[in-house]
């Protein structure tokens, strides 16, 4: 098992990491920030044209491919990081004009009060659930990428707000407050700073990318060159449950259109999803189909080695389908939370790759 090194700075790997690394970050389970120049190192070594980020998550890694010269199709089970990936990688020209956050900070264009009434005492202020209705009565009125950027920013917003960036803390929060500017600024300031942040990671690098919200088992395999895989890893314990920590993320990207929200739950929060990867009884299962899926194309997957299966399963798992497996491993200190006592521990991130 290779140590995996990064590359000098002047690189084009590197320069596409320095350059991904701008994308807004929402302090997502299992985000990849971190290892941008190792996997930009993986991808810039592959080439090819296509590439499709399965489990895209916080959409940096779709951001990264995007600037290394792919045409990105990115993917995820929920809805929210479809609509930013959407906002940042599909999105190749399209900003929002201080005109157009001028209107959605202004007064509402209609009385809908969902979000101040489901969730006062819940999550935020009634000043900032407020302004969470306003805003999106604003919002409905835009189409496009427009509509993603202003939605992804108004998301950021509420991850930013929140202690930790979970939504299973509910309440009286304050024995959360680490002393971040986040959690003091107001929703509408954090609105606003988000969209230049939006604004600021838009580019075009003249391929065609997309941006879906379907199970991996829908997705059509061969046609990608590279598929990056970068499923919910199987704790020894707790859970991986998604829509449990980011309901919230979830229902605003959409204003809980068609959701079932479980009202006799603390928080407000949604059905979870079940899927082969939330449980280690089936995510080798799960695992095993996947990688046939994609068999054709070259694999690149992401994985813990606090996490289940062990680094030998996952290495046989993809030698049933590629006849060369290397795996890297990338030393990395983690901790689940910005407060001060967050545990933080030391872990190995692999990267197996297969041709």
């Amino acid at each position: 098992m290779a140590s995996l090194a990064v590359d000098s700075p002047g690189s084009a790997a590197s320069r596409a990491a320095q350059r991904a690394a701008v994308f807004p970050r929402v302090r997502w389970m299992g985000s990849k920030h971190r290892l941008l120049p190792h996997l930009a190192r993986v991808f810039d070594e592959l080439g090819g044209r296509t590439a499709l980020d399965a489990f895209s998550g916080s959409g940096v890694v779709s951001y990264l491919l995007k600037h290394q010269g792919y045409a990105v199709h990115s993917n995820d089970y929920l809805g929210f990081p479809a609509v930013v990936a959407t906002a940042g990688v599909v999105n190749h020209a399209t900003r929002l004009s201080a005109q157009e956050v001028g209107r959605i900070l202004g007064p509402p264009a209609d009385d809908r009060d969902f979000v101040r009434r489901t969730f006062s005492g819940v999550f935020f202020t009634d000043d900032d659930l407020a302004f969470l209705d306003s805003a999106w009565s604003h919002i409905d009125g835009l189409r496009g990428h427009r509509r993603a950027v202003a939605i992804a920013a108004l998301c950021l917003a509420a991850a930013r707000k929140q202690p930790r960036g979970v939504f299973t803390l509910t309440g009286d929060l304050s024995r959360y407050d680490d002393g971040r500017r986040d959690l003091r600024i107001g929703l509408r300031e954090h609105f606003v700073e988000r969209v230049a942040d939006y604004n600021r990671a838009v580019f075009s690098n003249g391929r065609p990318c997309v941006a879906t919200s379907v199970d991996v088992d829908e997705l059509e395999p061969g046609r990608y060159d590279v598929v990056y895989l970068d499923p919910p890893y199987a704790p020894p314990r707790d859970d991986n449950d998604y829509t449990k920590r980011f309901h919230f993320l979830e229902g605003l990207s959409r204003y809980w259109a068609g959701d079932t929200i479980l009202h006799g739950t603390r928080s407000k929060k949604l059905p979870k999803r079940v899927t082969r990867f939330s449980s280690r009884r089936t995510i080798e299962e799960g695992l095993r189909d996947v990688l046939e899926k994609f068999h054709e194309s070259t694999i690149v997957l992401s994985y813990s080695s606090n996490a289940l299966p062990d680094r030998d399963t996952l290495h046989s798992l993809l030698a049933e389908v590629k006849d060369h497996v290397e795996v890297r491993a990338v030393e990395h200190t983690y901790s689940y939370g910005t407060h001060a006592t967050a545990t933080r521990r030391s872990v190995d991130e692999y990267i197996f790759i297969g041709r």
